[in-house]
């Protein structure tokens, strides 16, 4: 089954279930993929639609970093949407994983410095989509290429 199909299944469950939070966050979900299409004028392929869930993600972790020292009830509300979106969203990487695909793309990039960064992200990158923050990889492929 699609992300989208998944996403309109859990929609109306939460509605039956009276679940405002879960319902908010799969509704925010479906426009910003609708949003996306109209864009894009096509439909979204799943890459593209974990592409847009995943940016959904970052600005939910983001948005409850923000809030955390000030609103914290804010902040758990945006944690609380994250847990839904990424229950949709492929099974995250962990850290053994991710380093592998690292070390992998850095033997494959040739980079032996700083300086070569980029092309090694851009090898990672598409295998860690929807799948690991970016802002963590980005650390990881920083502290195995800093030596």
């Amino acid at each position: 089954m699609s992300i989208q199909n998944q996403l309109t299944e859990a929609m109306k469950a939460a509605m039956k279930a009276k679940d405002s939070l879960r319902l908010n966050a799969i509704r925010m979900a479906r426009t910003a993929i609708k949003n996306s299409e109209i864009e894009a004028r096509q439909e979204l392929d799943e890459a593209a639609v974990i592409k847009v869930l995943s940016t959904l993600v970052k600005q939910r972790r983001e948005a409850a970093d923000a809030y955390r020292a000030t609103r914290p009830e804010l902040a758990e509300k945006e944690e609380l949407e994250l847990a839904v979106l990424q229950e949709f969203l492929p099974a995250q990487l962990d850290q053994a994983e991710l380093q592998r695909l690292i070390t992998e793309a850095i033997a494959a990039s040739g980079a032996n410095s700083m300086k070569d960064m980029g092309a090694v992200m851009k090898l990672v990158t598409p295998q860690t989509t929807g799948r690991a923050d970016g802002r963590l990889v980005s650390d990881l492929v920083r502290k195995q290429l800093a030596g």
